[in-house]
């Protein structure tokens, strides 16, 4: 039996915030004369994305509409994302070009929320240099949405709701999702690891696990509305219910997933190699409903480099764990993220990295160069490589990869799969969301395997295509 979850939003608060969302429909009532649009943006991972379903979800409780055109919005909010400057650069620029739009349109109103949002520097930023921006508020107010929102309508003025917190699990939030058949279902949020290059447990909070009996009825409920893929979401999804006296793990709510009865497939993201078990493994070879695809982050093959990243274990640690889980899954398809030029980080170290790439067989990585992020104290150390050279690196990497993909999708060609059809391909047919099976030959057959059980990541996706 779990232990109470001290992260919980009272039944007090989420109350509180069904009054506010009545309030702020009346004010909209009163101000626009009918039902204003609201244009939503979303910056980052998988995480934000299920963040902004649930920010529509409310938005659409209060009487907002939605556009896909910034022009016609009356209200733009963007949920940006910390996790590399490239990403913060981009939310300012976007909004830097949003003050014209604005003082053409009464009324507009403009929010930012997310995870840059929660560093006070940037909030800070904002406030100063972009003053035509209305709202701002961190990722542990999320639930708070219809209270902010009213606030924004009774006053005129700015709202700034930045809390210093260690996070919250909000429940009982509605959720407008962006597709009929894919949904995302996030298990537990924050982190714990504080990895010396990361930003994410600054602004995420600790780690927090749902409610198992929660979890459950949302994956039943989404069975039975006819959702073929669901994903599980976490910042470090197999660190799931090791609260003290919490009585459950991750390998336990995938065998209950798993055995709910419908035809469906079950994703997660993300796992930490510190944290991935023999369990683990087992419990997906041994759940039909479980995809047989596995997101290991690694970061760098230097024992050094983990070290100074603090990652919590060796390259031969995590080899070890891709040998059991080929295993255990001879079919299994491995994607993993992988940092070049970390700070201190030398061209033999970076071979390292190489040379464990050539060894574990990914179907794609997802390759960054390192971005300082500041507050962590990666940003602190020496970095003594030049950017210049750290492209070459990154370019070696990825011709390596490239072989691999290309060898591994050579071996699909002949093979039938099983697969999701999600949208309309480019020939214009027609791919409905539902199942069926694919005979894969030697010639370009457009979008008709888009995604396959198993496997993530664009770069295999479009090798799969151009070989069948």
């Amino acid at each position: 039996m779990k232990a109470e979850n001290r992260f919980s939003v009272s039944p007090e608060e989420t109350e509180k915030q069904k009054e506010y969302t009545h309030l702020a429909g009346e004010l909209l009532e009163t101000k626009y004369g009918g039902r204003p649009l609201a244009f939503i943006h979303t910056y980052g991972c998988q995480g934000n994305v299920s963040d902004s379903e649930y920010l529509k979800g409310m938005l659409e409780e209060i009487g907002y509409g939605f556009t896909e055109k910034l022009e016609e919005a009356d209200l733009i909010l963007y949920n940006t994302c910390a996790i590399r400057e490239h990403a913060e650069d981009r939310v300012f620029g976007n909004v830097g070009a949003l003050k014209n739009l604005k003082m053409q349109k009464r009324g507009m109103r403009i929010a930012l929320c997310g995870c840059m949002m929660q560093q006070p520097r940037i909030a800070e930023k904002i406030r100063k240099s972009y003053p035509f921006v209305d709202i701002v508020f961190g990722t542990h107010v999320m639930h708070r949405l219809p209270e902010i929102i009213y606030r924004s309508l009774s006053t005129g003025k700015k709202v700034f709701e930045i809390p210093d917190s260690d996070g919250v699990v909000p429940e009982g939030m509605p959720v407008k999702r962006d597709s009929g058949f894919k949904a995302w279902l996030p298990i537990m949020y924050g982190c714990n690891n504080f990895c010396s290059y990361c930003i994410v447990p600054y602004v995420k909070g600790r780690e927090r696990s749902r409610d198992p009996e929660i979890i459950l009825r949302e994956a039943r409920q989404l069975v039975s509305e006819g959702y073929k893929e669901i994903t599980l979401l976490g910042q470090n999804i197999n660190s799931y219910g090791r609260e003290p006296d919490y009585g459950y793990d991750f390998p336990r709510l995938l065998r209950e997933i798993n055995d709910i009865p419908g035809d469906f497939i079950i994703r997660f993201m993300t796992s930490h190699p510190k944290d991935c078990s023999a369990e683990l493994l087992d419990t997906m070879a041994s759940c039909e409903k479980v995809a047989k695809h596995l997101h290991l982050p690694f970061q760098s093959g230097c024992d050094r480099v983990l070290k100074a990243m603090n990652r919590g274990y060796t390259a031969e640690k995590y080899l070890s764990l891709i040998d059991y889980a080929y295993k255990v899954m001879p079919d299994l398809s491995i994607t993993a993220d992988v940092i070049v030029g970390f700070p201190g980080e030398t061209y033999e170290e970076f071979t390292q990295t190489v040379d464990l790439v050539k060894k574990a067989g990914f179907t794609s990585m997802f390759t960054f160069i390192y971005s300082p992020r500041e507050g962590t104290k990666a940003a602190e150390m020496d970095d003594p490589v030049s950017a210049e050279e750290k492209g070459k690196w990154f370019r070696e990497l990825l011709a390596v990869q490239e072989q691999i993909a290309a060898e591994r999708t050579a071996g699909s060609v002949g093979r039938t799969f099983r697969v999701l059809c999600e949208r309309e391909g480019k020939n214009g047919v027609l791919l409905r969301p539902v199942k069926i099976e694919v005979e894969a030959r030697r010639r370009f057959v457009p979008n008709h395997a888009d995604i396959l059980p198993g496997v993530c990541g664009k770069a295999y996706r479009t090798a799969f295509r151009r070989t069948i």
